[in-house]
């Protein structure tokens, strides 16, 4: 067996789920790129008219594989779309692709989930925990396999302030198999209306499953060679293979996009709880690495008799609060303001959730109104109102993340990059106690204005993003110098009726 991540990857054949993702695309780059692998069998969900290996090559024209395609040309020719569906009893993948898997396979990284923090129980059942077993299942009938990745999250456990690298069977109420038999017994809808006392102290329909997928490895990986990767809030790349490069919206990166529009004005959010996010790239390299150690611990000891859980998470020494982070989008909001803007962008910060309805209505609702209302008189179909009652529900599904803090044990993956070789920390390197947060959030926001608000990095685009910044902040300090000058003159009217 070959030394080093490069080393083990080389001619090997690797199953991803979950890899038309983020985290996804971003594994399968670099695997590409970086390694000699041989083959990826990608599990892809069909879509209706759409051959599913067409849906591969769309990535052709998808901005994280320039570098690659650019080295590589032929590069995604390795790249092999499985038919499959995680909400599929049988995972929906064909007797004939099993058994192709069952024969070629060395790697399996599982990273397909549903992420949506308030899916409902049923499917986030489904898709995150008996899909889990399924691929465990399937992981048994491969002759060849070597490693196994089961990606998770670093708050599969968040209702405990103190996080260690190990398994919590002990929070659940009911165990993984428990629950995945009822949902056998019991309609979706019956299960769903048994969510809050099924979910219990777990803040969303996510964690608890992510809870319960992990209580499914515990009890049922037997000796297969595998590992939990659990990763905090995944972010924008840092610097590969583009800065800050980000292909949708999700946690922080709304917050973001929200507040450069000038859309979101208000929200829910303790500047002092720590923000505990990770580049993508950093994210893939530890995958990669688990991998390499998992089988490499495989060979050297038989089998790994209890699944080492490595969690990746801001350093001790080099946290980041939701402070700093705010602070910092300020900075950029000022340097690189977006070419389209609904208002001038500013986010007020409510600590006392009881006040965020009072502070929402006046901030988002009541000029959603307005906005709505001149639209109409244009013609145009009315978007605000709709747009800010989700954003709303998305701030209250986010509440418990954005005002408390969590202190992750990341001692296992630590010790994991001691033992790297000085070659793979060149190119697998993911030591965050070292990341310059500063230049980080700098790449990505620029990634945000450049991918998600299709701006594109020219002086031109700048200076006009500015010019309209200008504009919004002149029309938004006349506006609430109007509102006070209004508030002040019916508080003085009252006091003159009172005397």
């Amino acid at each position: 067996m070959d030394n080093g991540i490069q080393g083990f990857f080389k001619n090997k054949t690797v199953f991803l789920t979950g890899g038309t993702g983020f985290l996804g695309k971003v594994i399968t780059e670099k695997l590409l790129r970086t390694t000699e692998v041989n083959r990826i069998y990608s599990l892809v969900r069909p879509k209706r008219g759409v051959p599913i290996q067409e849906r591969i090559f769309t990535w052709e024209k998808d901005p994280i594989f320039e570098v690659l395609l650019k080295v590589k040309p032929d590069a995604l020719q390795r790249v092999c779309a499985i038919s499959g569906d995680c909400l599929e009893p049988d995972l929906g993948i064909s007797e004939s692709d099993r058994r192709i898997l069952a024969a070629e396979v060395h790697v399996v990284i599982h990273g397909a989930a549903t992420v949506r923090f308030d899916e409902a129980l049923h499917l986030s059942l489904a898709i995150n925990v008996r899909a889990t077993r399924l691929m465990l299942q399937l992981a048994r009938q491969m002759t060849q396999l070597e490693s196994y990745v089961h990606v998770s999250t670093a708050y599969s456990n968040c209702i405990v302030e103190d996080i260690a690298e190990r398994f919590y069977p002990e929070h659940l109420n009911c165990s993984a198999d428990k629950i995945l038999k009822l949902g056998e017994l019991v309609s979706a809808e019956v299960l769903d209306q048994m969510t809050p006392a099924l979910v219990a102290n777990f803040p969303n329909t996510y964690t608890y499953t992510k809870a319960l997928a992990e209580d499914v490895i515990l009890q049922e990986a037997g000796d297969l060679p595998l590992c939990i990767f659990r990763p905090a809030i995944i972010m924008s790349t840092y610097k590969e293979p583009l800065h800050g490069w980000v292909d949708n919206l999700f946690g922080p990166m709304a917050l973001c996009f929200g507040g450069a529009r000038g859309i979101m004005r208000v929200t829910t959010v303790d500047k002092k709880a720590k923000i505990s996010m990770v580049p993508a790239d950093f994210c893939v390299n530890v995958a990669l690495a688990c991998a390499w150690k998992t089988a490499e611990c495989s060979v050297q000891k038989g089998n790994v008799k209890s699944p080492p859980i490595y969690t990746f998470a801001p350093s001790e020494g080099n946290l980041l609060t939701y402070g700093d982070f705010i602070r910092s989008l300020v900075v950029y909001r000022d340097l690189i303001p977006l070419t389209k803007m609904l208002w001038y962008p500013f986010v007020f910060c409510i600590t006392n959730q009881s006040l965020f309805p009072l502070a929402a209505f006046f901030f988002h609702t009541l000029p959603g109104y307005f906005f709505d209302f001149l639209l109409r008189l244009k013609g145009r179909k009315p978007i605000l109102v709709d747009l800010y009652r989700k954003i709303h529900k998305n701030i209250a599904v986010l509440g418990p993340f954005s005002s408390s803090s969590w202190n992750f044990d990341t001692k296992n993956t630590m010790r994991l990059r001691e033992t790297m070789s000085k070659e793979d920390l060149e190119i697998y390197d993911f030591d965050i106690a070292l990341l310059d947060w500063h230049d980080y959030l700098k790449s990505a926001m620029y990634g945000m204005r450049l991918y998600i608000g299709k701006d594109q990095p020219t002086a031109a685009s700048i200076a006009k993003g500015l010019k309209l910044k200008s504009r919004l902040k002149i029309l938004h300090y006349a506006f609430t110098s109007l509102l006070i000058y209004a508030a002040v003159y019916v508080l003085w009217s009252l006091v003159k009726l009172v005397v």
